[in-house]
């Protein structure tokens, strides 16, 4: 038999695998300066995909919030009306010098201060015995929660004309249940208590349920050993109310207690709408004025944009004083817990 005597091929040098050509360094430059640009594109778009995920927000802010704020509080420096809001006549601070002696101001401060305690504290209080209830397990417990929100979610404008026939002198429910009982017709819409009772009820209605779910939720988030501890101690449902519930609550309660004080100093559809001219005097003498009616009526019916916006900017350093003493509160209650 033959014998073949062919010898291997020699190996390639690097290694089984072909290598580049030799000299080839220009590729190898080329792809390491596109692995560099992939890489510091990848590095910015870590860095600011956050900045452009949340810059619409801020644009908007820009535009529809902090515009209008400046420029509100340099307008407020100025004389200048409706008719020619181009025109500015530098006056400092007479504008706001000049509210503080109007006696209608401190009307509309005292009736939003009054109001602002009818509705706020019922409202609350409705709201935490509403979410209490609620916390236990009933049937259809789903359905009470959705309709919950059903006054919040209707229109101010369809509830007001509700309130105002409820309310009316003499064809109202109100007073026909009041006359069923002995009491005689009440003017709920010219006399001063009655007007602000009516309005804070329908500030009630429609902000109740919405106080009741953040209770709620704050309710379901304490842990039911602290009930069970509270029932082997031999307390019954008042007292695990008392001592556990609302101790738990008093952040959320804080929240909402703010939250509800700076929408009664912004009430504005439903006063204007109670009224039976539609005016923004607040009623004939106005007893039911608010600040933002006084604003309302001295910006868009007297047409002094330039007091309107010392008032505008007056309601804004309340609620700065209202944001001051809630986070002074807040680091107290955070202390002693």
């Amino acid at each position: 038999m033959a014998t073949r005597h062919d010898t291997a091929a020699p190996p390639v040098e690097g290694g089984a695998a072909p290598g580049r050509p030799p000299g080839d360094t220009a590729g190898a430059e080329q792809e390491r300066r596109r692995r560099d640009r992939l890489s510091r594109r990848w590095q910015r778009d870590i860095r600011w995909s956050p900045y452009a995920f949340v810059s619409p927000f801020f644009l908007l802010f820009v535009a529809f919030g902090l515009f209008p704020l400046i420029y509100t509080g340099w307008a407020s420096l100025h004389q200048v009306e409706l008719t020619a809001p181009t025109d500015m006549n530098w006056v400092g601070l007479r504008n706001y010098t000049r509210i503080f002696d109007d006696e209608f101001f401190w009307n509309a401060a005292k009736n939003t201060l009054t109001i602002g305690i009818i509705s706020t504290v019922p409202q609350l209080l409705m709201a935490m015995g509403i979410a209490h209830i609620l916390n236990y397990k009933l049937r259809a417990s789903t359905f009470f929660r959705v309709a919950m929100l059903a006054p919040y979610a209707t229109s101010i404008a369809a509830a007001s004309l509700v309130f105002v026939l409820l309310f009316g002198r003499d064809y109202g429910m109100i007073n026909w249940v009041l006359d069923m009982v002995g009491v005689n017709p009440v003017d709920w819409q010219n006399d001063k208590w009655p007007s602000q009772i009516a309005v804070s009820t329908i500030i009630i209605w429609r902000w109740t349920g919405y106080n009741a779910l953040i209770y709620l939720a704050a309710m379901q988030a304490i842990p039911q050993d602290l009930y069970e501890s509270a029932a082997l101690d031999g307390a019954n449902r008042w007292q695990q109310f008392v001592h556990v519930t609302l101790p738990a609550l008093r952040p959320t309660i804080l929240f909402t207690t703010v939250v509800s004080t700076i929408g009664a100093s912004q009430v504005f559809g439903e006063p204007l709408l109670f009224d039976v001219n539609k005016g923004a005097s607040g009623g004939a003498e106005h007893q039911f004025q608010t600040l933002g009616l006084y604003l309302y009526e001295q910006g868009w019916v007297a047409q002094h944009l330039g007091r309107a916006s010392a008032i505008a900017w007056t309601m804004f350093l309340i609620l700065i004083v209202v944001g001051i003493v809630n986070y002074v509160i807040s680091r107290r209650l955070r202390a002693s817990s």
